[in-house]
């Protein structure tokens, strides 16, 4: 029997991670490779330089490759970056059966319309589609609605988009390593499969994937992304400023900010004051999104932290500061809390390394994706991928 092999690739601006997986049952994913290699060629989540680019892939491949025994055929990717964003459209259409019941046809319709209506969608190709909410004859609906009955069916709709350029460089880059692309997914929404439990989703959470480049954001209510955001900051942006403060290389700025608890009393006094200034520049970006979309102070799971970032020293006592909400560092307990049994010799790497969230999300979404598909789940309060959809035609 073939072996059930699952592959996440996230090409992240600083380093190309990789988690190689086993499905051994529903419910038991076994680690067999974990690879983390320097990237090159992408800046801000998005390729700048494609040779590169491809070389830091094949090299990250090949070692992973070499480390699980398995040979890489096809992976689950994730896409990050600035041009990464979300918007919401509403799209309503009259029920077609004289009865006026509801159809899959008249869903299908309304979802079109939705597309149709999305504001500034020039140069943007649509990842994922998210339905929201359902009304009919005016009135909101719970569940889906297909066998109800109205004359006026109407979808909000939630939808991830990228740059058509970047998305396409980044699906070049991994298929010239000789990796074929099965699915694209969100960074933030593939952390939200390892790093978010489903209480926090219901409830109501903003989780931040604090990257080298970037910090993306998504939120959850009644366990679906309500928005999602990425900013053009991260954790680079605090090395630059240790080097720039302490008047000292940028290797070494780095080091002291990696191993910060043991920096001396003296030095640490004014590395907390450069190191806070710039999360809370970060955190003023969170807030301002979510007063924007209404949520400020209003998430009761609060904000959950996770990337390679979030090991800064006293980053859940400035977000609580910020943001006013609760806040905590993702934990490995988190993942077992989604129904999955994570197996392996290399499970504690992943588990207990945040950095790892959006790599080893990608193979729990694809595990969730197969079981959406067995057991006939419709698109409300599932993410719908619209690459899958297209396959990759989009690519030149």
């Amino acid at each position: 029997m073939a072996r059930n092999i699952i592959t996440g690739i996230d090409a992240g601006t600083s380093t190309i991670k990789i988690v190689i997986a086993e499905k051994k049952d529903e419910h038991t994913l076994q680690i067999l490779g974990v690879v983390h290699r320097h990237s090159t060629g992408i800046r801000r989540g998005y390729v700048i330089n494609l040779e590169e680019a491809v070389d830091s892939i094949k090299t990250a491949v090949k070692s992973a490759e070499k480390m699980s025994g398995v040979f890489i055929k096809h992976a689950y990717v994730s896409i990050g970056g600035i041009s990464l964003s979300s918007a919401k459209s509403k799209g309503t259409v009259m029920v077609a059966r004289a009865d006026g019941e509801v159809a899959e046809y008249d869903i299908k319709r309304a979802m079109d319309q939705c597309e149709a209506n999305l504001p500034n969608s020039a140069n943007r190709q649509i990842i994922q589609e998210i339905p929201l909410h359902y009304k009919i004859d005016n009135s909101q609906i719970f569940g889906r609605p297909a066998g109800m009955k109205g004359s006026k069916l109407e979808v909000e709709t939630l939808y991830i988009t990228s740059l058509n350029q970047h998305l396409n460089d980044l699906v070049k880059a991994v298929e010239s390593a000789g990796v074929a692309v099965d699915d694209i997914i969100a960074s933030p929404l593939a952390a939200s499969y390892s790093a978010l439990t489903k209480h926090q989703k219901e409830v109501g959470c903003v989780l931040a994937n604090i990257g080298a480049g970037t910090v993306s954001i998504v939120v959850f209510e009644e366990d679906t992304p309500i928005s999602l955001e990425v900013f053009p900051i991260g954790s680079t942006h605090i090395t630059n400023d240790i080097a720039l403060g302490l008047q000292i290389p940028l290797d070494e700025a780095e080091k002291i900010k990696i191993e910060y608890n043991t920096t001396s009393p003296v030095s640490k006094r004014k590395l907390n004051d450069i190191i806070e200034a710039r999360l809370n520049d970060i955190f003023e970006l969170i807030e301002s999104h979510l007063k924007k979309i209404n949520r400020n102070g209003l998430l009761p799971a609060g904000i959950i932290l996770t990337g390679g970032g979030s090991g800064l020293f006293s980053l859940e006592d400035i977000a609580k500061a910020s943001l006013n909400l609760p806040a905590k560092v993702a934990t490995p307990i988190t993942l077992n809390n989604n129904g999955v049994k994570i197996t392996g010799n290399y499970k504690d790497q992943v588990l207990n390394d945040p950095g790892w969230s959006v790599a080893l999300g990608l193979c729990l979404a694809e595990m969730q994706d197969r079981a959406n598909e067995r057991i006939g789940r419709g698109p409300f309060g599932g993410i719908k991928s619209v690459f899958k959809k297209l396959g990759r035609m989009f690519l030149p």
